[in-house]
């Protein structure tokens, strides 16, 4: 039998420990020192990179300032040039293939 006779002191607020509870009675578990040091040492944090989420975010933003633009200059002069449609459809593209490859990823964490 192992001998616990080191201590550690947490304190939780009311929120965090209902999520607790909730997250014992899950897990069937009655033993909150058992269930928290179960966790502590054996379960694990999922850190994801969501640089290329950002990269996304920004080619949305820059996309949505074009097609702003673009209507602006429409409703302006009454119409749009071709070779801006094309860029803006170019764009649209490439942020559906970043979005693509992003779910993809994320579809494959277990």
């Amino acid at each position: 039998m192992k001998i616990r006779n080191r201590e550690i002191h947490v304190l939780f607020t009311p929120e965090e420990l209902a999520v607790l509870h909730q997250k014992m009675a899950e897990a069937g578990v009655k033993n909150r020192s058992a269930f928290i040091r179960k966790q502590s040492l054996d379960g694990y944090i999922v850190k994801l990179d969501t640089s290329d989420i950002h990269e996304m975010i920004s080619l949305l933003r820059r996309s949505s300032n074009n097609l702003n633009q673009l209507a602006k200059q429409a409703n302006a002069i009454g119409s749009v040039y071709g070779a801006d449609i094309a860029s803006m459809q170019a764009r649209q593209d490439e942020i559906w293939e970043a979005a693509k490859e992003i779910l993809a990823r994320l579809a494959s964490i277990r």
